[in-house]
Parts: structure tokens; C-alpha cells; sequence
């Protein structure tokens, strides 16, 4: 089986070898030649999780980080959990644009606020928990889980300290009700309250003398985050040595993919680079101020490519509904259109600029993306949560 993936390897090294010598500028100097990534550029992903030396898994740990999970408890009209806007039959992704948190009724496509309504919709597109905890692995790199970028802009490290964010976010779990520095104490004095909590906190932090604190809050759900994994996917399987775990067309595709320079950015084992790239990408109507990220000029960290078939629709602002429209985006930037008025041609990532993007190449280009989707994942949903609510 390693003869046979070194084999394939081999051929997918030597079609790409074969397209470098293409210079990066028409007509410019045979000296420069283009940069193209190869396999080698990508990866597996492990097939065990990485836990942070501060939070070490238990299973009881990941069972109070479950309850919490889905538990509408934890935000201040008690209306939304984790889940809502992380749903297990969308890869814990949503199918929205941008999500409906607080005041909203509904799942899905269903999903709308309840009237009289005053609290916007969430800033950006759901992003899929599967595979979180593999966030920010790169190749031949030591991997610590404490620093694993997240959010669209990178504004928290670990899953621990990602956690306690959105409940403390207006639309997203917090509401008008409570201010963010009050937030986490009220949810806190409401899970005292219950006793089934009482009993979960105790066995994931035996020992301690009033486990249920703000710390062992973030530590449960994310013990139950890392459990969300799905790694072994066609190309897992291909990359681990089986050679006919894709198909000939997927290999094209593959070979496409690393030839339009999509791997520049789109890298390592989770298909992405974690850094913040301008893209021009348009913002979402249902948000009345231009989205202009964390540091002002348009840059949102590259999504990872994987299960994008359950995690549509796509980029920041969720404006876009298939891969193809994705795909599509990418030739106008490279064809020097910007989308996005407000955008600026100086602010543009050259890395998408200067990409080698064609209309014949796309389906190709997808059918291969769809042998990053792995659908064996853990959807299980509690029956019922400590706190007797029920996600509206």
C-alpha cells in the first residue's frame, strides 16, 4: 500500500513539475518562474486530538461539555444555546447567510425573530465546530492546542478561551438583559441552581471545592469540542497510502487545485493557513455596517476546506451558496474585479490576485473538494438538558 501511494505521489508530483516552469508574469523573465505547491503542501489529518496541558479529556468532562452544548441555559433570555447556530445535521455548522441567536424561533432555513425584534443578526457566517481541534495544525510543526487560532479573525486562542465569547455577544447569546460583564455570573448562579449540574461539574473536576466556575465552564465545553472530529475522509485515506481512495477525476482535480494556487492559502492538514487575506468579499445585507474586520482593511482568516458540502454558504459574510459561486469569485478577483465597493485594489491580497483560475477547471476543482467531506462524526443530540429548556 506505501508503494502504491508513493507511486501516486509520484505522479502527482511530476504533473505539477511539469506545469512550474510557466513564468509568473506574461511575457516577463524565464527567471522568474511561478511557485506551485504540491501534495506535499497538504496532509492527513491526525488521527487522535491534542489536548491542551491545562484541560486534559475525561468522559466526564465531555458529558457536562455536551449538556452545556445544548443547553439555552447559557445565554441571557434563556432562548439560544451552542448549538443553535452549531447544528449537528449541518457538520455543527447553519444553513444561513448569517445567524438568528437571540430572539429567534426555528431551525435552519426556518429560522427567524421573534416579533417586536431590536437585536441584529450575528456579525458573520456560522463556522463549523468539526475539526476545531485541529486549528491551526500545520505540517511537520509541533501542534499546541492552547493556541489554536479562532474566529473568522482570530481574536481568541484555544478553545477554552473561545467559549465564553459568545455568550457574552449581544445577538449571538447575550441579549439586552445583562451587560457582558455580568453575563457569565448570571449563567453561572442559574447552573448552581441545578442540582444535575452540581453532579456533572463534581465528576469532570473532582476534587475541587466549588468546581462550577467560570474556568471549568469553558474547559467542559471545549472538552466536548475536541470530540467533534471528522478525519478520515477520501483524501485522509488517500494521503495515509491508498492510492484508489480518489478518483481520476478527483486526482485532476487535485492536480487543478495546486496549479491555481489555491493551496497557497488553503494549506497544512485543515486546508488553511490561519492568517488574514483582503479579499474583497461582499458583506451581508443583513447587517446595516460594512463588516470590516478586526483590524479595519477587509482581511478574514482562510476557512478550512473541510465538509464544505454540509457547511454552505460560504466566506465571512455567507454570500455566496455553492462551491461554484466560491470558485467563480476567485476568477473575478484574479481577472481584477473587487466585489466589494468599499475595498480598496491596494488592499488586495496578491496571493488571490495573481491566482490562475479558470472557468473549465471548476468542477474539477469541486469534485475534488468533495473528497474532503467525511459524513462519520458524532451527531448525538441529549434528550433532554439539565436545565429543562428546550432550544426554540
Amino acid at each position: 500500500m506505501v508503494c502504491l501511494f508513493k507511486y501516486a505521489l509520484t505522479v502527482v508530483l511530476f504533473t505539477i513539475v511539469s506545469i512550474a516552469c510557466v513564468n509568473e508574469q506574461k511575457g516577463g523573465n524565464s527567471s522568474q518562474q511561478k511557485v506551485i505547491e504540491t501534495l506535499a503542501d497538504l496532509g492527513a489529518l491526525p488521527q487522535y486530538v491534542t489536548d491542551p496541558p491545562g484541560n486534559p479529556t475525561s468522559p466526564e468532562k465531555i458529558e457536562l461539555g455536551r449538556m452545556l452544548f445544548f443547553d439555552p441555559v447559557l445565554s441571557g433570555n434563556r432562548d439560544v444555546a451552542c448549538a443553535t447556530c452549531h447544528q449537528p445535521e449541518f457538520s455543527y455548522a447553519e444553513f444561513l447567510e448569517t445567524s438568528i441567536g437571540v430572539n429567534g424561533t426555528g431551525s435552519g432555513s426556518k429560522r427567524q425573530f421573534v416579533a417586536p425584534n431590536d437585536i441584529p443578526f450575528v456579525k458573520r457566517n456560522s463556522q463549523s465546530v468539526l475539526n476545531t481541534a485541529f486549528n491551526g495544525i500545520r505540517n511537520h510543526e509541533a501542534y499546541h492546542a492552547e493556541m489554536a487560532p479562532m474566529f473568522w479573525d482570530n481574536r481568541a486562542k484555544g478553545l477554552e478561551e473561545q467559549a465564553l465569547l459568545p455568550i457574552k455577544t449581544l445577538e449571538e447569546m447575550r441579549g439586552r438583559a445583562y451587560t457582558e460583564d455580568e453575563i457569565i455570573d448570571e449563567v453561572l448562579s442559574r447552573i448552581r441552581r441545578i442540582p444535575a449540574y452540581h453532579t456533572l461539574f463534581a465528576r469532570a473536576f473532582p476534587g475541587e471545592l466549588n468546581p462550577v466556575n467560570a474556568v471549568n465552564l469553558a474547559k467542559g465545553i471545549a472538552a466536548y469540542e475536541r470530540t467533534l472530529i471528522s478525519n478520515n475522509s477520501r483524501f485522509d485515506l488517500y494521503m495515509r497510502g491508498d492510492s484508489n481512495a480518489l478518483t481520476l477525476g478527483e486526482k485532476e482535480g487535485l492536480n487543478l487545485f495546486l496549479k491555481t494556487g489555491c493551496a497557497k492559502c488553503h494549506s497544512g492538514p485543515m486546508f488553511s493557513d490561519y492568517k488574514l487575506h483582503t479579499l474583497g468579499v461582499p458583506d451581508s445585507q443583513n447587517r446595516t455596517e460594512s463588516d470590516r474586520g478586526i483590524n479595519n482593511d477587509y482581511a478574514f482568516r482562510t476557512p478550512s476546506l473541510r465538509n464544505l458540502r454540509y457547511t454552505g454558504p460560504y466566506m465571512h459574510s455567507g454570500k455566496f451558496a455553492t462551491l461554484e459561486q466560491v470558485l467563480e469569485f476567485y476568477e473575478d478577483i484574479s481577472g481584477g474585479k473587487i466585489l466589494n465597493p468599499k475595498v480598496k485594489a491596494s488592499q488586495m491580497d496578491t496571493l488571490a490576485t495573481r491566482m490562475d483560475v479558470n472557468f473549465k477547471d471548476l468542477s474539477r476543482i469541486v469534485e475534488f473538494l468533495n473528497a474532503l467531506n467525511d459524513d462519520h462524526f458524532d451527531k448525538t443530540v441529549p434528550a433532554k438538558v439539565p436545565s429543562g429548556l428546550v432550544m426554540k
